[in-house]
């Protein structure tokens, strides 16, 4: 399994921001399109924000472009993957404090499931969101804190959630320790489909999720 490099992360804020200016558009009007506040908007353009895969969607959308044009995840064309041969790759930032991926389903025409095995270092959060579709939380290592509708429950090592993608939800590694999950979802987190045939049904929530870090 090989490791993310930094000279293999693209530099995703500086090409939204680019993008962005030949749009003419302001930071509000790509905040109040992707749903996330202008503050956030411009963190990830500073490079000083790490946007997940399904907000980075978000913001695309909102950009006219497919996310498939900020970053390349490698498809899978063989319907097994092996352990120690499956590339781990990002979206930038340190070892430290950005998530990393492991894609595990395949690339073939007329594919609904996207997996992946998602490594979240310690305190990360991600934004709370809504958007088309399912998911599972599996797990694998690690706990999480998941947020679904307003419930707050703590998963551990071998427990899982599965829920409709449209209740807004929001997770936490709230531990001192990376936390390994897998998940599986409908969404086309990897840009397989072209962008005209993805539904701008997304929506992210402007609230921070409510959780306790005392």
């Amino acid at each position: 399994m090989g490791e993310p490099g930094a000279s293999d992360a693209p530099d995703i804020g500086e090409r939204l921001r680019a993008r962005r200016r030949a749009l003419k558009m302001t930071l509000q009007n790509v905040a109040d399109a992707a749903g996330f506040s202008v503050g956030f908007i411009s963190q990830i353009e500073r490079g000083i924000t790490v946007p997940s895969l399904t907000s980075l969607i978000a913001v695309c959308r909102a950009l006219k472009t497919d996310a498939g044009s900020f970053f390349q995840p490698p498809r899978v064309e063989t319907p097994i993957t092996r352990r120690h041969g499956r590339p781990v790759y990002g979206l930038g930032g340190t070892p430290d404090n950005a998530v990393t991926y492991e894609r595990l389903s395949a690339s073939f025409p007329g594919n609904v499931l996207r997996s992946a095995l998602i490594h979240a270092p310690a305190g990360f959060h991600s934004e709370p969101m809504s958007h088309e579709g399912e998911e599972i939380y599996f797990i694998v290592e690690g706990a999480l804190t998941i947020e679904i509708d307003g419930e707050r429950t703590i998963l551990e090592a071998g427990d899982s959630a599965h829920f409709l993608s449209t209740l807004t939800h929001a997770t936490w590694n709230h531990t001192d320790r990376p936390t390994t999950i897998f998940h599986t979802c409908t969404m086309d987190v990897f840009g397989d489909e072209k962008a005209a045939d993805t539904p701008a049904s997304f929506v992210v929530k402007r609230s921070s999720p409510t959780f306790d870090t005392d």
